[in-house]
């Protein structure tokens, strides 16, 4: 399981996630109905500020989220060092410029993980992305 797998995880991304019933044969010589179209699928959004807002209010640490990739991974209880986040980095394809300088790096990837949160269905404000 990759970082980004890992961060989803803590958030509870896909974790009400049902499997798709399987489609029924219908011999094809039988003559029936058109079929109705498949009702849209709901993603459910995932309340990431609420939830990262709430682990901060317990946090006895002052940890801005908003800001640092490192206080972000502490709050998830994850490896925040510099190791750890230039694995995320690399997994999360970071450009090789901005790979030797940390400073970068680490902006980089705070918007990338935000940015992807929201992909995934994340209520992300704009300000943050």
């Amino acid at each position: 399981m990759g970082l980004f797998s890992k961060i989803l995880d803590k958030l509870g991304f896909g974790s009400d996630a049902a499997e798709p019933a399987p489609a029924a044969d219908v011999p094809a010589a039988a003559p029936t109905a058109p079929a109705a179209p498949a009702a849209p699928v709901a993603i459910s959004a995932v309340d990431v500020v609420a939830q990262l807002e709430a682990l901060a209010a317990k946090s006895p640490e002052k940890l801005n989220w908003k800001l640092s990739i490192v206080d972000l991974m502490k709050l998830l209880a994850l490896d925040s060092s510099l190791g750890a986040r230039k694995e995320l980095a690399t997994e999360l394809g970071c450009p090789a410029d901005k790979m030797g300088d940390s400073a970068q790096m680490n902006m980089w990837l705070h918007k990338t993980v935000l940015q992807k949160l929201a992909d995934n269905g994340g209520n992300i404000p704009k300000e943050l992305l």
